[in-house]
């Protein structure tokens, strides 16, 4: 029985909850300026009230006119406190897609991060289901690139770094795809490392386009590096233009939370089109091409083994354990290698070798692997080691048979 365990899968980000935006936080909780600043962010006119005490505010299209806020300018006036709560419960009853954003915000404060694409439309202005996915797929891969930015700096990571990139979009809030335009919030307290790399690196990637359109160099790309240009990134933008006449990124700051160091406070959106494809295509070829193998020492668990016969090099994969930030790891071993491998499973326990990552493959292999040596574990990890063993014992018979 061969024993292949399975690839561990990103998790998508997460929708809104379903309560957080129809139950509005409490008005004691609610700063007005906050509350006033993210209307005028999401489109929302203010249109009269009184001077100094309170405005008038009506949601942005054409049908805004029947509707309105009323919302204090501070907490000054003994009304201020009442006039909130009647807001905050006529912002959960709008229907209005951008009163949920705007309580959104209140309830978790978050950087926002906004995507646009020129997609063409469909008949009175429908847009294709698929052109709704890719947007969330485009605006995916952006933010897993920008989480792979936080943890470090190069050009390719393939499946480095992965599992805590993933576990950092975890608590980025994501909503439905409206017309080509999708939002996510990133919660300042968990999430503002990645908005920060992201609102650095599209700036970044949009200085080293213009500059190979202009010039045919590359050389921008590569400083772009340091400030979380990836191949990852490339890729993520090529599938945000693809199939649109252009696309927009912004990312805008917690009203609440100031503006992080080295950010600007009212940035543009950063705009890309497809002119821009051969450039990003070539910084991604580019960036697969010239990211070095990594040497390390890795520890890890056996979970396969396998070779044509008896005796000789077998190949083995390792679920890593420290050492490398991947989730797993194929590599060949000699005959007495291969031998201590498949015996320090038989009794519970991991191994450490020496070898190099390579980056072809997505730093998914080792290679020159020697000094293959047991490792002591604690025993609930022991228990943990053989109770697996005892479920795929026939295959590591089979795979450590006729020594």
């Amino acid at each position: 029985m061969t024993h292949r365990p399975t690839e561990e899968p990103l998790r998508p980000v997460r929708p809104h909850p379903a309560d957080t935006w129809h139950r509005p936080p409490e008005p004691g909780q609610v700063d007005p300026a906050v509350l006033g600043a993210l209307l005028r962010r999401h489109g929302w006119q203010r249109r009269g009230g009184a001077a100094g005490r309170y405005g008038r505010w009506t949601p942005p299209g054409p049908g805004g006119g029947g509707t309105s806020l009323l919302v204090p300018e501070s907490r000054a006036f003994p009304d201020s406190e009442d006039l909130l709560g009647e807001a905050l419960v006529a912002l959960s009853r709008s229907g209005t897609p951008s009163a949920r954003e705007v309580l959104v915000s209140l309830v978790v404060p978050s950087d926002e991060i906004r995507w646009w694409r020129d997609a063409p439309a469909g008949p009175a202005g429908t847009v294709p289901w698929t052109v709704e996915e890719q947007l969330r797929a485009a605006a995916r891969q952006m933010l897993l690139a920008a989480a792979l930015a936080t943890r470090a700096r190069a050009g390719y990571y393939g499946a480095r770094h992965r599992r805590p990139a993933a576990a950092l979009l975890e608590d980025v809030l994501v909503g439905s795809p409206v017309g080509g335009h999708l939002t996510a919030f990133a919660p300042v307290a968990t999430a503002r490392p990645l908005a920060v790399r992201l609102h650095q690196a599209l700036y970044a990637a949009r200085e080293a386009i213009d500059y190979q359109r202009a010039t045919g160099g590359m050389d921008a790309f590569d400083g772009a590096v340091t400030a979380g240009v990836s191949r990852e990134l490339t890729e993520a933008l090529i599938a945000l233009v693809r199939g649109t006449e252009g696309a927009r990124v912004a990312v805008e700051w917690a009203p609440g939370a100031g503006v992080p160091d080295g950010c600007a406070a009212h940035a543009e959106a950063v705009e890309f089109s497809p002119g821009d494809l051969p450039a990003l295509r070539e910084a991604g070829a580019r960036y697969l091409r010239e990211e070095p193998s990594v040497a390390v020492r890795i520890t890890g668990t056996v979970v396969r083994m396998r070779r044509s016969g008896p005796r000789g090099e077998g190949a083995v994969r390792l679920r890593v354990l420290a050492g490398a930030e991947i989730p797993h790891v194929r590599l060949t071993l000699d005959e007495e290698a291969y031998r201590i491998a498949g015996h320090a499973h038989l009794v519970g326990l991991p191994v450490r070798v020496h070898g190099r990552l390579e980056s072809r493959g997505g730093f998914r292999r080792l290679t020159g692997a020697s000094c293959v040596v047991p490792v002591q574990v604690d025993e609930a990890e022991r228990d943990r080691l053989m109770k697996s063993l005892q479920e795929n014992l026939d295959f590591f018979e089979e795979a450590c048979g006729g020594e």
